[in-house]
């Protein structure tokens, strides 16, 4: 009987990237995520609390796994911190130039446990941050621990009614697969689910703006528009999508606000941020409105994830049979017989 494949969750949030792995029927063996409320919301729909800060954990530490999953938070990569380095003959390789980023964790698991392939998600503006040398510094690591690398834009307006644009990449291990797979990402479609389809049909009162907030966000619209900026409260469409839904939507809710017939507009509630991002109603929100709007803002789109997982899986599945039990102890290559 074979087993299911093994991933491993980091920066895990309340694991929407778990959730689209497990619906593909592969195994979670280690989870990772720093923020305490984040983790109750994580235990409370996946039975475990996930282990804490990722820079405290040794990566021999970590279970072997088959992929590698995480959306990483982006630091500034100080290019010319590594110039400085360089000078004073303190060159160390690859891992040199991530070194105080928190991707450079990400990069230490990989060259330690070799896993087959690796999922990493990261917001848009990674690809173009300091004119594109951070996210060629990620590139040339990625490469340099021997993993083909592809990557891409998408959108996940394209399955739910949302426009959240982030950037995937995806690597397969050099050790198990010679010659560049020939993995691509999902064609997207056009949804057809609207805002409307997500919205609950009976909303407490309390997520109604009261009558000075709604002032302030129409006067601050009114400033701005004056000065020819675009800066202003969201009113959705709800036969359409919505904006991005962010981290800070629990300020005020002004991204996304819901009109209301003869009243004032509404945020979003908490179930319907989820919904938004693809969690089914069963999902458990057991914090407080404030940190359910951080959870999913910060989150992931989570048919999208399970999309590009599905792709990154049929690669897997046609791996040359020869290279399926290879395994790797430290620098040393072993066929088993």
């Amino acid at each position: 009987m074979s087993h299911p494949l093994q991933f491993i969750d980091l920066f895990a949030g309340i694991g929407g990237i778990r959730m689209a792995f497990e619906q593909l029927g592969l195994e979670c063996t280690f989870s990772s995520e720093w923020d305490r409320f984040s983790q109750i919301t994580y235990e409370a729909n996946f039975g475990e609390k996930p282990a804490g800060d990722i820079t405290q954990i040794e990566p021999a530490a970590i279970p072997d796994h088959d992929i590698l999953t995480g959306g990483f938070p982006c630091q500034p990569f100080s290019i010319a911190g590594v110039s400085k380095k360089k000078s004073l003959g303190r060159d160390h390789g690859f891992l040199d130039k991530t070194q105080g980023t928190l991707f450079f964790n990400v990069a230490k698991i990989l060259e330690i446990k070799r896993p087959k392939a690796f999922l990493l998600e990261n917001v848009k503006n990674l690809k173009s941050h300091d004119k594109g040398n951070t996210f060629k510094v990620i590139q040339e690591t990625l490469q340099g621990l021997g993993y083909w690398t592809f990557d891409a834009i998408m959108d996940g307006k394209e399955y739910v009614p949302q426009h959240r644009e982030r950037i995937f990449i995806v690597g397969f291990n050099k050790d198990h697969f010679a010659e560049r797979p020939d993995f691509r990402f999902p064609v997207q479609i056009t949804q057809k689910q609207e805002l409307a389809d997500i919205l609950e049909p009976s909303v407490d009162a309390k997520y109604t703006l009261t009558e000075n907030l709604w002032n302030y966000l129409q006067q601050y619209a009114e400033k701005h528009k004056a000065k020819g900026n675009g800066f202003g409260f969201g009113l959705a469409n709800l036969e359409g999508i919505t904006r991005t839904l962010s981290a800070r939507y629990y300020k005020d809710g002004s991204e996304i606000l819901i009109p209301q017939k003869r009243r004032r507009p509404r945020r979003l509630t908490p179930r319907e941020c989820a919904r938004l991002q693809g969690f089914p109603d069963s999902f458990k929100i057991p914090v407080s409105d404030t940190q359910a709007y951080r959870q999913f803002g910060n989150s992931v789109v989570v048919p999208l994830i399970k999309a590009v997982g599905k792709e990154v899986l049929k690669v897997l599945k046609e791996m040359p049979e020869q290279n399926k039990h290879l395994k790797r102890n430290g620098r040393q290559m072993a066929e088993a017989v």
